[in-house]
């Protein structure tokens, strides 16, 4: 079978990674196509997965405009070459849109609600949409497959990522140093445009660093101030940090959701809010989401300072982790039999 799989964000290519070589012990041929877009192209390099670029990233709502007819016609260039049986992606409107112009199955995994105008381009071309359970949004019933778990867990479940407390060296961090990740994005994306997190960093920094050492991942430019405290090095093994960290606050549901499925505290702060982590908050006590335009802040790090005060958390929260996978799937040994199962369609 031949699997073509695009992989448009960094944590895009976390997700397929263990697939792809899954597909490829079963003499599947995988073709990887993407874009320019923070740091997903390093990371593919950093992966060992070679890929066929298609452009670069646009922000926001006109550049999305501007992006999708050249990045598909570009998709279906590739698709004509390659003749794939299937097709894979997070968010997929890239795949759905070439898929159904080329009559070639796509599948597309998503957990994102708020993506409205890219689900709009996207639900009605592709075959196929997998959810998780807790996804808010709508989808056409006759396209809809959901399962028990989160995207996350296709590279942080146990079965499949064990943290190793050696590689915090590559990263300067001495053996039992407490740090916290923190992490900003760049409000972007088609379904950022209207939101936003951390209202003063500098501030959020001051308060935090009394418990450890602040390090931040940021798609952003930072205050001169706290340059310093970006992570640059190894980004390939961020996870391994995100699981010996005493806390992550930010304004990433993606990482929070990393967090939260690798037993670390989460504060997520961003005015909009998602279903798995509303679920991770609810039915686990992993995270906390902190919406409020006004006040989400403050009282994220109120929340931040009582996680931190509490000697015992990491302990609690890696047995609010063991419920969690308790009720979840091995996410990525689903991904690889859906895909396997439409590409023989």
């Amino acid at each position: 079978m031949r699997i073509l799989v695009d992989i448009t964000h960094p944590a895009h290519a976390h997700f397929f990674a263990r697939a792809i070589e899954i597909w490829r012990q079963r003499s599947h041929e995988v073709f990887i196509t993407t874009r320019r877009k923070d740091i997903v192209v390093d990371l593919l390099s950093a992966l060992g997965l070679e890929y066929v670029e298609l452009g670069v990233a646009r922000e926001g709502l006109f550049g999305l405009g501007m992006e999708l007819p050249i990045r598909t016609a570009r998709l279906c260039q590739q698709v004509a070459r390659w003749k794939p049986d299937v097709m894979a992606a997070i968010g997929g409107v890239f795949i759905a849109q070439a898929g159904w112009i080329c009559r070639v199955p796509s599948v597309v995994f998503y957990d994102t609600e708020n993506a409205r105008l890219s689900n709009l381009l996207t639900y009605p071309f592709c075959t196929v949409v997998a959810t998780p359970r807790c996804y808010e949004g709508r989808v056409p019933r006759s396209k809809h497959v959901t399962y028990a778990g989160y995207h996350e867990l296709a590279y942080t479940h146990p079965d499949r990522f064990q943290p190793d407390d050696t590689i915090l060296e590559r990263f300067g961090i001495e053996p039992n140093s407490p740090f916290i990740i923190m992490r900003l994005v760049s409000w972007g994306a088609a379904h950022d445009v209207t939101d936003h997190g951390l209202t003063s960093l500098e501030e959020a920094v001051r308060t935090l660093e009394r418990f450890g050492r602040v390090m931040i991942s940021s798609e952003r430019r930072l205050p001169a101030v706290l340059e310093p405290l970006r992570i640059t090095a190894s980004l390939e093994h961020v996870h391994h940090l995100l699981a010996f960290a005493r806390l992550f606050i930010g304004e990433s549901a993606t990482m929070a959701s990393e967090s939260a499925t690798l037993g670390t505290p989460a504060v997520f702060v961003s005015t909009s809010v998602r279903g798995y982590t509303n679920e991770q908050e609810r039915k686990y006590g992993l995270t906390y989401t902190f919406n409020d335009p006004r006040s989400g802040q403050a009282d994220a790090l109120t929340k931040a300072i009582e996680i931190l005060s509490n000697p015992d958390c990491k302990r609690e929260w890696a047995e609010k982790r063991q419920r969690m996978l308790d009720d979840s799937i091995d996410v990525t040994a689903y991904i690889t039999d859906l895909v396997e199962s439409c590409g023989r369609r």
